[in-house]
């Protein structure tokens, strides 16, 4: 073992001696705000616990309105303000020992986080992971292939952004229900996905892997649609959405405190700040400090970043890259299109029927979610026509007469329907300055930048 390998590894055991000598304290305040629950997270700091905090309150299905962060020493302080789907205060007495569970010194893993709420167990599933180029059609051949390979998708998740496909596919054995292990058959499956995938555009970039194990489908989605470069614009158009709806990042640097300060402005949604920390923690940067506000139709994010090293960002190459990186984990689950709910009894082979009659009707899936709930079969599309434009009604009629008009259903998505106001275009570093750096500054935590 060389010297650099040894020392990481003193360093793993101090961490986690340290997390053990000081598991992480959540606390919840149900008091102090009207309209949010406050739940307060400190512990020992360590790589990536900003990431984990973040991903275990998604997991749980909580909206962050407000959020203060800070880490910059050895401890790990947030603040965050919580509501329920509805908006509503948190009422279980039992969310904090929950959250607690997931943060605990059991759940602490210095080279993953992949134990969280939302991890998906694959003892039972083989997980099938695909990039590539997208195309109208393309879920559709990879379902059938799968079908034909008697394999049965008991859940999917498809993100599509700059002419990109990213998809996580869990399977399992048509007539077993196990996950598949032969070694011959994965090989197969995963040719011929390739085939799929490569089609006759993307001779070079189309990729497919196999897992065994566990993953944060999400999480490992950014991953994937970041090591494809989906936020490099210039190999593709830049797709359908509309400029009025495009985030806005700024990224400059505060001197002589030696940090990268990021500023975000976009419509607000379900998983937006998960979306962002992700970005920033696979570019290998640190966040030191950070005020989020999602009490209105918009968002707003500032980060007070560096590199892992503890310098700060050094060029204009670099922050212009960081600024891509970010509107593309932000667009990445933007849902254009027409949601439809399917729910049904599942069967072998129900997905490849269903996207088979989308592509034979014109439709091109843009996001899809694929759920087994017991018996159940219950999945979401986003579909649009073939160039990316809204899709006739009647031929979203025509499909659900084909599928089942009680089996399919067309759902307003309002997360899908927030394109930024031109009214209330602004400066960002103004916006920050009088609320989230007046706060830190409040607290002692920085000095001001100006």
């Amino acid at each position: 073992m060389d010297c650099w390998s040894s020392s990481l590894t003193v360093d793993e055991e101090f961490e986690k001696l340290v997390i053990r000598m000081n598991p992480p304290r959540v606390t919840v305040d149900n008091a102090t705000s009207r309209n949010a629950t406050l739940i307060k997270v400190d512990s020992a700091n360590k790589r990536g616990s900003l990431l984990e905090v973040v991903q275990v309150l998604t997991d749980l299905d909580l909206l962050i309105r407000r959020a203060y962060i800070s880490s910059d020493g050895e401890w790990f302080m947030d603040v965050f303000h919580v509501t329920d789907q509805h908006g509503n205060k948190l009422s279980e007495v039992d969310v904090a020992e929950k959250i607690q569970q997931q943060l605990g010194p059991r759940s602490y893993s210095f080279r993953s986080l992949t134990r969280s709420v939302g991890v998906q167990a694959a003892s039972k599933q083989t997980i099938i992971e695909l990039t590539g180029r997208d195309r109208p059609g393309l879920l559709s051949e990879i379902f059938a292939v799968l079908t034909d390979l008697k394999c049965n998708v008991v859940a999917a998740e498809v993100w599509t952004h700059n002419s990109r496909m990213a998809s996580v596919v869990y399977i399992a054995d048509e007539t077993t229900g196990l996950s598949i292990d032969n070694p011959e058959r994965l090989t197969k499956i995963k040719q011929l996905l390739l085939y799929v995938l490569k089609g006759d555009r993307d001779k070079m970039n189309a990729n497919t892997a196999v897992s065994l194990g566990s993953m944060h489908k999400e999480r490992r989605l950014h991953q994937m649609m970041y090591a494809d470069r989906d936020y490099d614009m210039s190999d593709a158009n830049s797709g359908s959405t509309s400029d009025r709806s495009k985030p806005l990042v700024t990224v400059e640097n505060c001197e002589h405190k030696g940090y990268t300060v990021v500023n975000l402005r976009c419509p607000d949604r379900p998983k937006l700040l998960f979306d962002t920390v992700c970005t920033l923690t696979d570019m290998q940067y640190v966040v030191y400090h950070a005020t989020v506000i999602a009490e209105g139709p918009e968002a707003y994010q500032e980060y007070y970043i560096r590199h892992m090293d503890g310098c700060p960002i050094s060029s204009k190459a670099e922050q212009q890259r960081v600024i891509h990186c970010l509107e593309a984990a932000i667009k990445r689950r933007a849902s254009e299109g027409i949601r439809l709910e399917l729910c049904s009894d599942d069967r072998v082979g129900l997905l490849s029927d269903v996207t088979r009659i989308f592509r034979e009707n014109g439709l091109s899936v843009t996001r899809a979610e694929v759920k087994t709930r017991g018996s159940q079969a219950v999945n979401i599309f986003y579909v649009t026509d073939a160039s990316g434009n809204p899709v006739k009604s009647e031929t979203i009629e025509a499909v659900r007469k084909e599928i089942g008009l009680t089996i399919l259903h067309v759902k307003d998505d309002a997360n899908s329907k927030s394109p930024l106001q031109e009214s209330l275009i602004f400066s960002l570093g103004t916006l920050f300055k009088s609320r989230s750096e007046k706060i830190l500054y409040n607290l002692g935590l920085i000095k001001s930048c100006s």
